[in-house]
């Protein structure tokens, strides 16, 4: 409760609430973090139709990059309403699937989804540091706790596709 009333009985505002929720992906009520990552990861896909390799790339790096930002904005603002780290929050999944999918080539899509099944392992069981982060208060640790787990999964997908590339 603060001076503004029990805001948890309020609809949070719109663009917070667009953003934080991955595009209403985080409302989908049997897993909200999956749905997130599996929009962020055809939001790739789609993307890897029309750009090559290294525009694909570098418009990632932005999306992760601004996503991160507006996702540490958007979680910071629908806090008051949903709690410290609300479930319908996935834009913190979004970017972290995000991360792996550097290192995928367009139309890879066994890849593409090794990197999602990647991520979701390390966003679901969070071992080494991860769970520590997801411990942490304040609309950032939402988002850092996932952006480690991509680079988990990142660090997997390097040495996986390095090892397939031997053979």
């Amino acid at each position: 409760m603060n001076n503004k009333g029990n805001l948890t009985d309020k609809r949070p505002p719109f663009l917070p609430m667009l953003i934080g929720t991955g595009f209403y992906s985080g409302l989908w009520p049997w897993g909200p973090g999956t749905a997130g990552s599996i929009l962020a990861t055809v939001i790739w896909l789609l993307m890897g139709l029309w750009l090559p390799t290294f525009p694909l790339a570098a418009t990632t790096f932005v999306l992760i990059i601004l996503f991160t930002i507006l996702g540490t904005w958007a979680t910071a603002r629908l806090q008051p309403y949903w709690g410290e780290d609300p479930s319908r929050v996935v834009v913190d999944e979004m970017v972290g699937v995000w991360i792996p999918l550097l290192v995928v080539q367009p139309k890879e899509w066994a890849w593409a989804l090794a990197a999602l099944v990647l991520f979701r392992f390390f966003d679901i069981v969070k071992p080494l540091g991860i769970k520590k982060l997801d411990r942490k208060t304040g609309a950032f640790w939402v988002m850092g706790d996932d952006i480690l787990g991509g680079i988990y999964a990142l660090v997997v997908m390097v040495v996986a596709k390095y090892i397939m590339s031997c053979w």
